[in-house]
């Protein structure tokens, strides 16, 4: 929530000593949209060189239902946000979810634009409509608190009308070209955050790294391609964002050979999951009190039968139950970890389809859950995107066969 902060004056050595080590950005890192005008080719300036101020309130070309509300006017925030319901000021970012503010944060930091421009243009935050159904708002290699540019990040937030699915639909993209600092001199080292919050407690979601320094990797990952590092993409639908329903499942991050999952439940709430494409996956919840509930699986692929495997303390074993698509499963004392296998090699799910495979999840209680869905691949040709995709990954993490139907 946002509170009143007195800043502690450092001196630039203590400002540098609380500086995280910059990452360096993958060769491919997300570009950043321009060609819009001004100085910089990224539209108007939103503000002039301050710390912790706000745009005035700016209108959307667009309505905006986000998680029901409806908005047609936003705040640009310097310090790496938009808000709706009023101007924030806070440099240190609170954990989601943050009381009364519906908030979009590429990078929720604490960014000074008062230092000098390293580049043309440099160390500004710009915003454009370059058409009726989309806003840019760029932070264009901005400096930290205090007006250091020794350091520079350079990232974009970019709201897409998609009212052509539905009255209010859009999505989000932030993307990332260049992240060298996580905190100000007075944040008490406590990282930036990415993410995005309805302002009511229920309906957040962080970005991996959060509030650490591992924030940085934002550029080098993706939940849309690994091709696309930098690139992190959202789709609001009917008011909702990604795991809210099936057809808007939410995406993963791949970390070392897994796809990993960060989010919030509320008790009896199904959360819908998708990764990319395998014969049969792990799930593991390994941070977090809740435990799984209820599986659902959402389409009949194959055969539409699924073996199920459950833990036995040391490892998977065949339960002898088979799963069909759209049918509940309950686990009987909750669990912590499952495995669905038997996903025939030949359905040759499509890496690139956003909606490939999706399960339906429900928990024990409300909390906060990490989740790692590992994928086991069949040892067998795959089309050719396809094998490089998983070659260059490392995913073939195992192989799972059919079981013999008696």
């Amino acid at each position: 929530m946002s509170h009143t902060c007195i800043r502690h004056r450092l001196s630039c050595l203590a400002a540098a000593a609380l500086l995280s080590t910059l990452a360096v950005p993958s060769a491919h890192a997300a570009s950043l949209l321009d060609g819009f005008g001004g100085v910089a080719g990224f539209g108007e300036l939103a503000m002039r060189s301050n710390d912790d101020l706000s745009s005035s309130l700016l209108n959307l070309p667009f309505s905006l239902n986000f998680f029901g509300n409806v908005f047609n006017n936003f705040y640009v925030n310097n310090n790496g946000n938009i808000s709706f319901n009023s101007p924030i000021s806070t440099y240190t970012p609170n954990p989601f979810p943050v009381s009364n503010q519906p908030m979009i944060a590429p990078w929720w930091a604490d960014v000074d634009t008062r230092g000098g421009a390293a580049t043309l243009g440099g160390n500004a935050v710009y915003v454009a409509s370059p058409n009726a159904d989309t806003v840019v708002v760029t932070w264009h290699n901005v400096g930290y608190y205090s007006s250091r540019t020794d350091k520079l990040n350079n990232f974009q937030l970019v709201l897409r009308n998609r009212a052509d699915t539905g009255a209010g639909n859009f999505d989000f993209d932030f993307r990332y070209q260049q992240l060298q600092w996580t905190t100000g001199a007075v944040s008490e080292n406590i990282a930036a955050q990415a993410g995005y919050d309805d302002g009511t407690g229920r309906n957040y979601y962080t970005l991996p790294g959060s509030r650490s320094e591992g924030v940085l990797n934002l550029v080098n990952q993706s939940n849309v391609s690994t091709d696309t590092p930098g690139l992190w993409t959202f789709a609001v639908r009917n008011g909702d964002t990604p795991g809210l329903s099936p057809s808007n499942p939410l995406m993963p991050v791949v970390v070392d050979g897994s796809f990993r999952f960060n989010f919030n439940v509320q008790l009896n709430q199904r959360v819908w999951i998708d990764p990319v494409v395998a014969t049969g996956y792990d799930y593991v919840l390994d941070a977090g009190s809740p435990t799984f509930a209820t599986l659902t699986i959402r389409d009949a692929i194959g055969d539409g039968s699924y073996d199920l495997w459950l833990w036995n303390g040391t490892q998977f074993v065949d339960s002898g139950t088979d799963l069909h698509a759209g049918q509940e499963y309950t686990f009987a004392s909750g669990t912590t970890r499952f495995s669905l296998r038997g996903i025939e090699t030949d359905a040759a799910l499509n890496p690139d389809d956003p909606t490939a495979f999706v399960v339906g999840l429900t928990f024990s209680s409300a909390g906060t859950v990490g989740l790692t869905q590992t994928p086991l691949t069949a040892a067998v040709p795959e089309p050719g995107t396809y094998a490089l995709m998983l070659g260059g990954l490392g995913l073939v993490a195992g192989i799972a066969r059919r079981r013999k139907q008696a």
